[in-house]
């Protein structure tokens, strides 16, 4: 399993600037981590694109901060990086109390063997 603290947005409305939040600290588990890989190497053979996992919240350790709250509809968001088309990923989800969105910044999937 791999353990990570990542910096965290907020965006109350698709038009506004995101705000920094305090970290996102989450839990990718061994079953995560193959689905990520997995999604990186479709996105290479297709050469495009972006993919979304979704989160089983019950298997999941998240902690957020208390100005973020509790998130629902979480999913990974994996893409290539343009330059060398290597697999990026980031945590992606919305708030419970008010729908806004709530994202992490993007690690590289290599990151996770």
């Amino acid at each position: 399993m791999n353990t990570l603290t990542v910096e965290g947005w907020l965006k109350s409305a698709p038009e506004s600037t995101p705000l920094p939040i305090e970290h996102i600290h989450f839990r990718v588990n061994e079953d995560y981590r193959l689905l990520l890989e997995q999604a990186e190497e479709e996105l290479q053979e297709k050469q495009s694109g972006e993919l979304f996992i979704p989160v089983d919240m019950s298997t999941m350790e998240l902690n957020t901060s208390d100005e973020c709250g509790p998130l629902k509809d979480c999913q990974f968001r994996v893409y290539l990086r343009p330059a060398d088309q290597r697999g990026l990923f980031h945590l992606v989800a919305n708030t419970g109390s008010d729908n806004s969105l709530v994202y992490s910044n993007s690690l590289l999937v290599d990151l996770l063997g």
